[in-house]
């Protein structure tokens, strides 16, 4: 006896016996080598040939216990009742009966439906789902409806499809008609003129099995005979045959493939054990979705636990070991498992390409388009286009929006099963391999794209350019994260040539969530990063990581957590990427107050900069430019942003350039140059116009009504219009500092215009966005100004 997740050991007698005998032979030679000047001649003669012969034994008895439990296995192969035909006698045309036909009620209903008054009827389905059982039970229900016969032609009798001609032949000999003499068109129709000729006035059913392609039926239609009944039972391909009315049919329900089990289960002879009811446990429910609820899968399965006792969480334990396991793992395929996949004849009806095209699929945990499934399989793709009509016509894969295509989720464990099967673990990992290798580079090609549009000033990047990014990453987004979010523990056991592909697409990634603000699942890779042993190895890719937690969690409004990360990140980095961290974190200082220490970090950031990098200079230039501007030296803030904007202007970037002239509004203002600050708004607002980035649109917006606020009150009512459009865009966007400061000058231009009610509303909503992001200047000058207009009410 075995259990489920192992393998059946057979006799060990075969094995003794033989091995005794080829060691006792070599044993006996050796004797007679050492005493052979000992004793006579005749002793000799009779051991030396005493010995061969119990080698000759011993091979003998050894090669016959292995082709003993060869047979033997092979014959645990197929022990139990999964045909759901019983034919009476091979070769007779007589309509058989099903065996243990289970379920599938609605189906024949349907089916006798339409026999009642359609001529000619297709019951179709995907391989293995049921439509012979279901037309020959509806077949069988209504025999008393054709007297005159009822007659089953199966067309994949011995495995090959038959011909027209052999069609046409087995159903003459039935009814006594002339054969076609060749397989000629004109041939054919004769033969088949003479059929109908034969079967008008009578009342015949004709049941022809296994229908693989139109041409072995097309000669029989349409059918012409008033009486007669055409009783069809194939696959997908027969849709849309003239003169015949389909009835689809799909895999079971999981109560019915249940049910198929325990029915199953109650056939085997000699249960050992009895178990618990499959009907009632939940356990079973599980296993035949695992089997993708393929009847003939379902009934062997059922059977096989019941014959040898096994437990159904047993069963279900080595099925779900079995389709979990990683790609590089090797794990020994368990009974239950193989049962599943020899019993899976859709799958062996497929040519070898499209099996093991459906096999790597199932390493794809998401839609993919053809492109990727090419690289995945490393095959042409055209190749490859072929392989998947034929999967689709076979309805082992779907397509999906996008020209992508998936492997049927209800096939998703039984296609990991054959995986497992068939490909050993080197052929798996390589195929992972190629499939993150060209995730990694067409996500850092469309990384590059959202680069040019702008990036954050707060990362990084250094990729080749393509052509949208947006369409790109929203259209692979589902799989995307899903190869970078791997399960836990399953990063630490990465095979070591997925690694650094695997790190690359996780960069890539990054910069796209960054850009487009899903924060949770940007600090998610982040920290699958840092969960890796790569990490461990590698310092530069635990600081990148850090890094961009550091800057994840500025965005965040988190300057404490994002110094932290952002400190760790400088000590881990080398020194391209210390530039870097060591901007963020005078940026992180900055926010915090810590002004002189924000301005040592970014004056080490800049030397720390390559000559070449000018992107990065103009970065750590505007950081310097508003931390001179907050420790109050406008001269010095001057130079460094005029600087950025030349330099962001001068390599393209809209959204950097944009971000200097912002800041240089404030500098103008402050040295009191009004005209060159209204210049700046102007210009700022222009560029952002081209720009997808609302935050700093509404800094930019905000910063323009302060300063005309503050230059020109004159001008108070375009300043409320400024800030106004300041305050929409804020608001689609969680609370922050920057909300608390727009609604604060609101309130502003409100007194401004002579309207103190809005004013005390804009003050009052001002202090309570600061109290809840801990804006402690922002809530004091809110508090300020209500406590001025409470004054200035009483006096």
């Amino acid at each position: 006896m075995t259990g489920p997740g192992g393998a059946r050991r057979g006799p060990r007698w075969p094995a003794l016996v033989g091995i005794g005998g080829v060691v006792g032979g070599v044993l006996a030679n050796v004797i007679i080598n050492l005493t052979s000047n000992l004793l006579s001649d005749l002793t000799t003669r009779v051991l030396g040939p005493a010995s061969i012969v119990v080698t000759v034994v011993g091979v003998v008895v050894a090669f016959v216990g292995f082709v003993m439990r060869r047979r033997r296995a092979a014959q645990e192969v197929d022990p139990e009742p999964t045909d759901v035909l019983a034919t009476p006698v091979p070769g007779t045309p007589t309509l058989p009966y099903t065996a243990e036909f289970t379920g599938r009620d609605e189906h024949v209903a349907a089916i006798l439906g339409l026999l009642a008054r359609e001529h000619a009827v297709a019951v179709l389905g995907r391989r293995a789902v049921g439509t012979s059982a279901c037309a020959v039970q509806a077949a069988n229900q209504c025999r008393d409806d054709f007297p005159d016969g009822q007659y089953y032609l199966d067309l994949r009798r011995g495995g090959r499809p038959s011909t027209a001609r052999q069609v046409l032949t087995a159903l003459a000999r039935i009814l006594g008609t002339a054969p076609p003499v060749s397989g000629g068109p004109d041939a054919l129709a004769a033969a088949a003129d003479a059929l109908r000729g034969q079967l008008d006035g009578r009342r015949i059913l004709l049941v022809l099995d296994n229908v693989d392609r139109p041409d072995q039926v097309r000669p029989l239609l349409p059918p012409t005979a008033r009486t007669c009944r055409l009783l069809l039972a194939g696959g997908p391909a027969l849709a849309g045959l003239d003169g015949v009315v389909a009835h689809w049919i799909a895999e079971p329900g999981t109560s019915e493939a249940v049910e198929l089990f325990a029915v199953a289960g109650g056939a085997a002879p000699g249960a050992r054990v009895r178990r618990a009811d499959p009907r009632t446990d939940p356990a079973v429910r599980e296993i035949v979705d695992l089997c993708g609820r393929q009847p003939r899968t379902v009934r062997a399965l059922g059977y096989r636990t019941a014959q040898h006792g096994w437990r159904h969480s047993d069963v279900l334990d080595a099925l779900r070991r079995s389709v979990q396991t990683p790609p590089h793992q090797r794990l020994a395929v368990s009974p239950a498992a193989r049962l599943v996949t020899e019993r899976d004849t859709a799958y062996r009806a497929l040519t070898r390409e499209a099996r093991r095209l459906y096999r790597v699929m199932s390493l794809i945990p998401a839609p993919v388009d053809r492109p990727t499934i090419a690289a995945l399989a490393g095959r042409h793709p055209e190749r490859v286009t072929a392989l998947l009509d034929q999967l689709a016509a076979a309805a082992f894969v779907v397509g999906a929006p996008g020209d992508r295509y998936e492997v049927r989720p209800l096939l998703a464990g039984s296609a990991r099963l054959h995986l497992l099967d068939a490909d050993p673990a080197r052929a798996r990992v390589a195929a992972q391999a190629r499939l993150t290798r060209h995730l990694a580079r067409r996500a850092e090609r469309h990384a590059a794209n959202l680069a040019a549009l702008g990036a954050p000033p707060d990362r990084e990047w250094s990729l080749p350019l393509d052509d949208d990014p947006y369409g790109w990453f929203d259209l692979h987004q589902e799989l995307l994260l899903a190869v970078v979010r791997v399960p836990a523990g399953a990063a630490e056991t990465l095979p070591r040539r997925v690694r650094r592909w695997w790190f690359r697409l996780a960069v890539a990634l990054c910069g796209w969530l960054a850009h487009v603000e899903r924060l949770d699942e940007w600090e998610q890779v982040c920290r699958t990063v840092l969960a890796t042993p790569t990490a461990d190895d590698r310092p530069e890719i635990a600081g990148w990581a850090h890094n961009e937690l550091g800057v994840l969690r500025r965005r965040r409004h988190d300057p404490q957590g994002a110094a932290a990360a952002l400190t760790l990140a400088v000590n881990e980095r080398g020194r391209r990427g210390t530039a870097q961290a060591r901007m963020n974190l005078g940026l992180a200082l900055l926010d915090l107050g810590q002004l002189d220490d924000a301005v040592e970090h970014l004056e080490m950031s800049r030397r720390h900069r390559s000559g070449a990098d000018r992107a990065g200079h103009a970065l750590t230039d505007l950081g310097l430019g508003a931390a001179q501007l907050a420790r109050g030296e406008p001269d010095t803030a001057h130079h460094h942003l005029v600087r950025a904007a030349n330099t962001f202007r001068a390599v393209g970037d809209a959204r950097g350039y944009a971000a200097a002239l912002t800041n240089l509004v404030l500098v103008h203002a402050a040295l009191g140059e009004h005209l060159d600050a209204a210049q700046a708004w102007r210009a700022a607002l222009r560029e952002y116009e081209s720009v997808n980035d609302p935050t700093s649109r509404a800094t930019a917006l905000l910063n323009a009504g302060a300063t005309l606020l503050s230059s020109t009150p004159g001008q108070a009512r375009t300043a409320y219009e400024l800030l106004a459009e300041s305050r929409r865009l804020r608001e689609e966007t969680r609370p922050s500092a920057g909300l608390a400061r727009t609604l604060l000058y609101l309130g502003d231009a409100c007194a401004a215009l002579g309207d103190r009610a809005d004013a005390r509303r804009h003050w009052a909503d001002a202090a309570t966005v600061a109290e809840e992001v801990a804006d402690e200047q922002g809530l004091a000058a809110a508090d300020a100004r209500l406590e001025n207009d409470a004054a200035d009410r009483v006096t």
